[in-house]
């Protein structure tokens, strides 16, 4: 007789043995994934940041619940290790990160890893590497991605790495972006064929020849500071017959040189004997481009360190403050005051320039005159505060100059431009319109950049105060980019008044305060301009005050009877986007409520923004038409994490 306690199925026993094999194996994995992050972590030096949740006491991840710092889990199973900015040195342990089955992505950048790269062709499996900003050297052997066929993203910027860009890299068929800038590669650039291929930074290094024509639509900065290039989107190569002239003509150039040099060197010698000067002087260092055109006079009063106390002070004070930990020092005002300069922009507010550094990245420097009422330790004090803002939607400053009748504010260059200028330049410029997708993009992205000011700077009034759409910068992926914010404490009250966006408000010219909610007027008028692609009037007066005021602005430029006619007829939408489109109209006008009791909160506001949605309908989330992007975020997921 059967024992009633054992299944009499097959099939249920089956069932229950994959079940616990499963609990089984489980278990196991986990076990083996904590011993490997262990042993990993052994090979680390000046680990510290490790020891606290690095143990055996739990597993690194829970669910998609992450238990130790810096990892990332997906399904329970450790995704990515993420270990950036903690100092580390020693040796990144491949054979331990081979026991990490699923492990898809790791990133150990801002680090002090020295030696040469490690083989991570073992680690067949990955989709990112970021080992940018340490101390790596060394050639890198031309197969040593080979058969890496899941690897978007490179990111080796900024090490010591020598010899030629390994072959390998141009096999991999997923290739996304690619950043090898600031080393030391020579040699050619090899042929990168992947259409997949988004993005490519190989500045900065001592590469040589004609750039690949599957390259030639990249931008100028990826190929900048590498004298030997040549090639679209650089200057046209030489010719042959150019490169090599014949032996006859280097003779001849050759002693028509030195006979000239010796006519120089005996005019100089009679010219110094006949005029001898009482007392040796020192030459002012010849006007570069940006100092000339900025028209700063305080390159030739820096001193050496050697001179007197004074000198070395007023050497001290021609330094630039850098305000980012995670922005090496790499030039100095001497290299800014040298650099090569456009003008980008000149206002009542602020003066413009692009900067291109000798040896660096091409930076804007921007020049404010109206900032001499705050003395220097306040001011210092504000600029660190700002510096230590971070956030997606913000342009970080990196770097500043004070001098009591001007400041100058260092960042970086956003190759696309403004959004004033993208909105109501595109035609001239022979750019597309903005369509709907993007301009909402751009408007959340703005909301959040706007919100996280007021959460980290919750003692100002207008934390932003001076927002408009030439102050919104666009990003390679069209993400928007604040700036010229937190100025308000910094700025001439009296220019204040008369320039700046906050200071335009109804409160303002009614009551004369500004509020917490002032911020949130300017945000509904930047949403009116891009919804409408009319120009405020306030950008055509610059300050100087206006016959109409933006209020009135408004009141014309969106009439009481809402209809699809308002909307800039260049902005591309389908029918099933209106009614969002007008949604975020509506929103827009409760921002610009001239009541300041009625008007929303910039908490209020973000969230409507938020739930403004690029089609009418609720679409099931996980249907078709859902993205990867949209998939990660619904799941919380880091960016990191790529799906096959």
């Amino acid at each position: 007789m059967a024992c009633s306690g054992i299944p009499r199925s097959p099939v249920i026993l089956i069932v229950i043995l994959l079940l616990l094999f499963y609990v089984v194996g489980s278990s196991a994995s986990g076990a083996s994934e904590s011993e490997a992050l262990l042993k990993f972590k052994d090979s680390l030096e000046n680990n510290k940041d490790l020891s606290g949740s690095w143990n055996n006491e739990t597993t690194p991840c829970s669910s998609e619940k992450a238990n130790w710092v810096g990892v990332i889990c997906f399904a329970g199973k450790v995704w990515g290790v993420k270990l950036e900015k903690m100092g580390l040195k020693g040796v990144i342990d491949v054979e331990s990160l081979k026991d990490l089955s699923n492990l898809r992505t790791i990133s150990f950048m801002d680090n002090s890893f020295e030696g040469s790269l490690p083989d991570l062709s073992k680690l067949a499996s990955l989709k990112s590497i970021y080992l940018s900003n340490n101390r790596f050297s060394g050639e890198i052997p031309p197969q040593t991605f080979q058969g890496m066929q899941w690897l978007k993203k490179i990111y080796l910027a900024r090490n010591q790495f020598t010899g030629a860009i390994p072959s390998s890299l141009t096999s991999l068929p997923k290739l996304l972006e690619l950043r090898l800038e600031g080393n030391q590669f020579i040699g050619r650039i090899p042929d990168f064929q992947q259409k997949t291929l988004q993005s490519i930074n190989v500045s900065n290094n001592k590469l040589e020849g004609e750039i690949p024509a599957s390259l030639s639509k990249m931008p100028v900065t990826s190929f900048s500071g590498n004298e030997g290039l040549c090639g679209g989107p650089l200057n046209q190569c030489e010719s042959e017959s150019t490169k090599k002239p014949s032996v006859v003509s280097i003779v001849v150039v050759a002693i028509v040189v030195g006979v000239a040099l010796v006519i120089i060197g005996i005019v100089i010698f009679i010219l110094n004997r006949r005029n001898q000067p009482a007392a040796s002087s020192v030459e002012d260092p010849p006007i570069s481009s940006f100092q000339k055109k900025s028209g700063i006079k305080e390159a030739d009063e820096v001193s050496q360190t050697s001179e007197k106390s004074s000198a070395s002070k007023k050497g001290e004070n021609m330094k630039l403050s850098f305000v980012r930990e995670d922005r090496p020092e790499s030039f100095n005002l001497q290299d800014l005051l040298t650099a090569s300069a456009e003008i980008l922009g000149s206002g009542y507010f602020s003066s413009s320039y692009k900067a291109a550094l000798l040896s660096g990245p091409v930076m804007v420097v921007k020049r404010f005159k109206q900032m001499n009422n705050v003395g220097r330790e306040e001011f210092h004090e504000h600029m660190r505060r700002l510096g230590r803002l971070r956030h997606s939607n913000l342009l970080p400053l990196v770097a500043y100059y004070y001098r009591r009748e001007e400041k100058l504010f260092v960042t970086d260059y956003i190759e696309k431009g403004s959004l004033a200028v993208r909105l109501h330049g595109h035609q001239a410029l022979g750019q597309p319109s903005l369509d709907w997708p993007s301009r909402l993009k751009i408007v959340k992205g703005i909301a959040k950049g706007l919100q996280y000011l007021y959460n980290e700077l919750p003692s100002l009034i207008a934390p932003h105060g001076h927002l408009k759409s030439s102050n919104v910068l666009l990003g390679e992926s069209m993400e928007p980019l604040l700036t010229d914010y937190g100025l308000v404490p910094v700025m001439n009250q009296e220019h204040a008044y008369e320039l700046m966006m906050v200071y335009k408000s109804p409160e303002y010219s009614q009551q004369g305060r500004i509020t917490k909610k002032t911020d949130v007027w300017s945000l509904g008028i930047l949403i009116i301009e891009i919804m409408t692609g009319k120009l405020p009037a306030s950008f055509l007066q610059q300050g100087k005050g206006s016959e109409e005021d933006l209020a009135n602005w408004v009141q014309r430029v969106v009439p009481q009877e809402l209809n699809s006619e308002v909307f800039d007829k260049d902005m591309e939408a389908t029918k099933n986007g209106q009614r969002e489109m007008m949604k975020l109209l509506k929103i827009a006008l409760s921002c610009c409520e001239g009541d300041v009791e009625k008007r929303w909160d910039l908490k209020e506001a973000v969230q409507k923004i938020e739930e403004v949605k690029e089609r009418d309908g609720d679409e099931d989330f996980y249907s078709s038409y859902a993205s990867e992007a949209d998939i990660r975020s619904s799941r919380g997921l880091s960016d990191e994490i790529s799906f096959p």
